[in-house]
């Protein structure tokens, strides 16, 4: 039976007749907001889960059929862990038949472990340290020759290479310990059962040597211990067996050398020492090329790959400015210019410019600089005369002043240990690879071609590298290199790490559920990604997505619509069907997804845009891939800074705007990117706030009404409440962060954390006060409303923001006032009570919008906010109200920067500042400065292409 027959009506199917091997049949699905509601989910599909923010959308794919999947898997493990099955609760559901082992890949904040990079959080370099452990083969930095040591078997095996009946002697060198005499060591050989040894090609007897004292007339170093002598016999077991056990005899005798004398021919040494040139290396392990394990980690910067030494930015931080213009920071001063001065002097003399900005000298000058010549010291000889002054403290804080986080010299970066990098395949080293763009690295296994006898070691793992390096590939992310850290990339990048993270793992036959893997790109990105939903379908799995871009609905094999509103107007599957459907919906249908796909409904494009009169110039932007890049952003407008996934916008705005322009007005401490100056209008900004995807509190007890500063009049009013005036309750007995009125066994959380060891905690409702936080005698008290009922403390936590409105708009105005802003962001679908950490990124981020619409600010009209992708999360009829709050903003006079790539808000910016035009080193350029209207006429532009489209539209 095909579902998708019956799109708008999923009453009519008859749910018992479904194959289970077929669908993922839910019946009854009763979470959160869902009302009772039944679907038929086909399996091996690639399905899309849509709908306004808050529908329940989530409270299907995660709560109902990802909890369920978990729930089912713990049922499958130990008696240790089914003791905990009593109490996880199952999903309020009647039945879920057909569900398959799931998968979840959720939104997260990104890690800010210094440690993490890309390569140990997709695994590849987890492979990568097998792979060089297992095959890689270690060459001497002296003569580049190959490091080996000798085997028994390699010994045995040059032996019976010679003809059958060819004699050879099996030798170790006589090793005289230090308190003994020659005398007394050929007496202990004696004694341990040898007869013989070889002095000067001669075989002797050791009794004849002690008996005559003819041992004196030689060093040490003339005798060989004769292990034994023995004829070359191709097919016979017992002479290899022989000759094994005597090589081995002879490598713990000669202490790891052994010497064969093939008679009338060559006499040869073997080690089963890992030396050479005088060298003894490390043997490749694992640890050896691992940074996070003291062992493999380099010894200077002890594997983070920076170290505090002198920074040449600081030293020179405008580039622009000549070497007699005072390029040289340190050099400036009166005292500090004899240094400068014999180069200004002499510079003529050696042909260097002293004229030339610094940014266009060669190389080989900059490198002049540092090294000096005869003619005048250089920087170098400069720092090193600091160093010696340190006693003297004008000498410390110089040094200080210069001083940076740089890249390790001896590990360039890489975080092993320099000894790591003399293990090669193919003449690359593994720290030549986590440098190179992963692009590179793909292309380097592809044509990588081994020895059979290494192949067949290397297979497995060359698979597993170079599907999970093709998958990265494949979500757009080839421009990445893997020593990247995890924490410098942006919201979009961590995504789809994590998306083919997951992908590598190449499980078949599993249920894979996404929250919206398309936060973060750039509608061209977007593509890409369908892509790899696609193949992971085609694999034999089943793909539920929760998503709200029109690309991924567009490929779907079926949508399913949860609405039609938010909260308690929503929780109903208002609509299921394929994408061809959509084009012929039934009448009658309340959907905002068919109405915004189909253009029934729309955000328009504004009338005008604002004219920017005053602005702020950011010159010589140079982090991470920016290349010295000019750009001017407007004041009191709206402006977006676009541009494809990993064209350098969050480095531009995150890294150096935000923080430049923070550090001028004394409000924060982390250091700014690189850039050269930044000028214009900054009298006019008296406030600056990054409304970023964070967390809105550390604590779980945090959430939205305490950040709004709204709970403080909520424990007020209740504690004016007649019964709570009688006991003596005062607002502090309402609060759940502190000992009074609070559930002491949950302290106010309204669960506990079951921690289990062999996967994610569970988190189970307080037994002891039912989830609701609070004593019973607190409970008691209650808010009474005449027309609309009672509510305590716990229900008016539960109540969420648009009920919290209704209920309290005639009695408590002020109360209402303040939940109203949250509405206006979309956000009137979420509990009052909500704890932050189930919140999503966007969710969070238009939290902290409501709270700058709410306050009174100071600063109105004169405050600068920068968003972070504040879609996120957002449907297609959420975004109207996130751009008219946005443009409440703009209105009041403040000035608004998102960094953003829905096309919707690009078309209604006054000012678009688009990077590109690639990701990467192929980014980091300013492509385009200018309105929407001037943009369309691009023709090469990624970003261009999709906004004519909308424009048109």
């Amino acid at each position: 039976m095909n579902v998708a027959e019956n799109q708008q009506n999923t009453s009519e199917i008859d749910f018992e007749t479904l194959n289970p091997k077929q669908y993922i049949i839910i019946k009854g699905a009763r979470v959160n907001n869902l009302k009772n509601i039944d679907v038929a989910i086909p399996r091996n599909k690639l399905i899309v889960v849509t709908g306004v923010s808050g529908s329940g959308k989530s409270s299907l794919a995660f709560d109902t059929l990802f909890a369920e999947g978990q729930r089912m898997y713990v049922e499958s493990l130990s008696s240790y862990a089914r003791q905990f099955l009593g109490r996880m609760e199952k999903p309020e559901v009647d039945y879920i038949k057909g569900v398959s082992p799931a998968v979840a890949i959720e939104q997260k904040v990104n890690t800010r472990n210094p440690r993490s990079t890309v390569g140990t959080t997709t695994e590849i370099y987890d492979y990568l340290k097998l792979l060089f452990a297992r095959v890689g083969v270690t060459y001497s930095p002296i003569s580049g020759l190959p490091v080996r040591k000798d085997t028994v078997t390699d010994v045995v095996d040059f032996m019976l290479h010679h003809e059958e009946g060819t004699r050879v002697m099996v030798l170790a060198p006589l090793i005289v310990k230090e308190e003994r005499s020659l005398a007394q060591e050929l007496s202990i050989l004696l004694s341990k059962g040898y007869t013989r040894v070889v002095v000067n090609q001669e075989t002797k007897s050791i009794e004849e040597l002690i008996e005559t004292k003819e041992y004196a007339a030689f060093s040490a170093a003339d005798f060989f211990i004769l292990i034994d002598r023995a004829s070359v016999k191709h097919d016979d077991e017992d002479t290899q067996f022989r000759l094994s056990d005597s090589v081995q005899t002879a490598f713990f005798e000669g202490e790891g050398l052994c010497i064969v004398d093939v008679i009338g021919g060559e006499r040869r040494a073997f080690s089963d020492k890992f030396e050479l040139d005088g060298i003894k290396f490390e043997e490749p392990t694992v640890n050896l090329f691992s940074f996070n394990n003291p062992y493999g980690a380099c010894k200077r910067c002890e594997g983070f790959g920076k170290v505090l030494g002198l920074d040449p930015d600081l030293i020179i931080p405008d580039k622009n400015l000549s070497v007699f213009e005072g390029a040289i920071a340190p050099w400036r001063t009166e005292k500090m210019a004899e240094w400068l001065a014999p180069l200004l002097r002499h510079g003529i003399r050696f042909d260097f410019p002293i004229h030339r900005a610094y940014k266009d000298l060669t190389q080989e000058q900059k490198d002049i600089l540092w090294a000096g010549n005869t003619y005048f010291e250089g920087l170098t000889a400069f720092f090193e005369h600091l160093e010696s002054q340190t006693h003297k403290v004008q000498y410390r804080v110089m040094l200080s002043r210069y001083r940076g986080r740089t890249t390790c010299p001896e590990c360039r970066g890489s975080r092993l240990r320099k000894d790591a990098g003399y293990v090669k395949i193919a003449g690359v080293s593994i720290t030549d690879l986590v440098l190179l763009p992963i692009s590179e690295v793909l292309q380097f296994f592809k044509n990588l071609s081994l020895p059979d006898y290494q192949f067949g070691i290397a297979k497995r793992i060359l698979i597993e590298i170079e599907n999970r390096l093709e998958y990265m590939e494949r979500v757009g992310l080839g421009y990445l290199t893997l020593n990247r850290l995890t924490n410098s990339l942006s919201g979009g990048e961590f995504q789809r790490i994590k998306l083919a993270t997951s992908l590598g793992s190449a499980l078949v036959g599993s249920m894979y559920i996404l929250d919206e893997p398309s936060i973060g790109l750039h509608p061209r990105d977007t593509r890409k990604l369908v892509g790899v939903l696609e193949s992971l379908r085609d694999m034999g799995n089943t793909v539920i997505v929760v998503e709200h871009e029109e690309e991924v609905m567009r490929a779907a094999d079926q949508i399913i619509d949860i609405g039609p509103d938010a909260g308690n107007l929503g929780g109903e599957v208002v609509w299921q069907g394929s994408w061809e459907d959509i084009l012929n919906p039934i009448e009658g249908i309340h959907s905002h997804t068919i109405k915004f796909l189909t253009g029934e409904d729309k955000i328009p494009v504004p009338t005008f845009r604002r004219k920017a009169t005053h602005w702020l110039e950011l010159t010589g932007a140079r982090e991470n891939n920016l290349k010295d890049v000019d750009v001017k952003f407007p004041l009191g407008t709206f402006t977006v800074v676009t541009g494809v996934s990993g064209s350098g916008k969050s480095t531009l705005v995150r890294k150096i705007l935000f923080p430049a322009l923070a550090r001028q007005k004394g409000e924060y401490n982390e250091e700014a990117g690189k850039y050269s100056n930044l000028t214009g209008s900054l009298d006019r900004i008296d406030n600056l706030e990054m409304v970023d995807q964070n967390p809105i509190g550390k604590s779980s007890r945090s959430n939205p009404v305490t950040y709004i500063k709204a709970y403080d009049y909520i424990r007020q009013m209740m504690s004016e409440v007649p019964l709570a005036k009688a006991r003596g309750y005062k607002p502090s007995h309402f609060s759940f962060n502190i000992e009074g009125g609070r559930c002491e066994t949950c302290q106010g959380e309204g669960q506990v954390k079951i921690e289990m060891q062999f996967m994610a905690d569970i988190y189970l409702k307080c037994e002891a006060c039912g989830g609701k936080r609070f004593k019973q005698e607190i409970l008691d008290v209650r808010y009474q409303r005449p027309d609309q009922g009672s509510a305590d403390i716990a229900d008016i936590l539960d109540m969420t923001i648009d009920e919290a409105i209704r209920f309290f708009r005639a009695d408590e105005p002020k109360l209402a006032d303040r939940l109203l802003p949250l509405q206006e962001v979309g956000l009137g679908y979420v509990k009052l009570g909500q704890s932050s950490n189930t919140l999503s990124g966007g969710e969070a981020q238009r939290v902290k919008l409501a709270f700058f619409l709410s306050k009174s600010n100071p600063n109105q009209g004169r405050s600068l906010f920068i968003f972070d992708e504040p879609t996120t999360g957002l449907h297609f009829h959420d975004i109207q109200k996130l751009l008219k709050a946005l443009n409440a903003l703009v209105n009041q006079g403040d000035t608004v920067i998102v960094i953003e790539h829905n096309v919707e808000v690009i078309k209604s910016a006054d000012w678009i500042i688009d990077m590109g035009p690639e990701g990467g080193e192929a980014g980091g350029y300013v492509t385009f400065e200018g309105t929407p209207e001037e943009m369309v006429k691009l023709s090469d532009n990624y970003t261009a292409v999709f906004l004519e489209e909308k424009m048109r539209t």
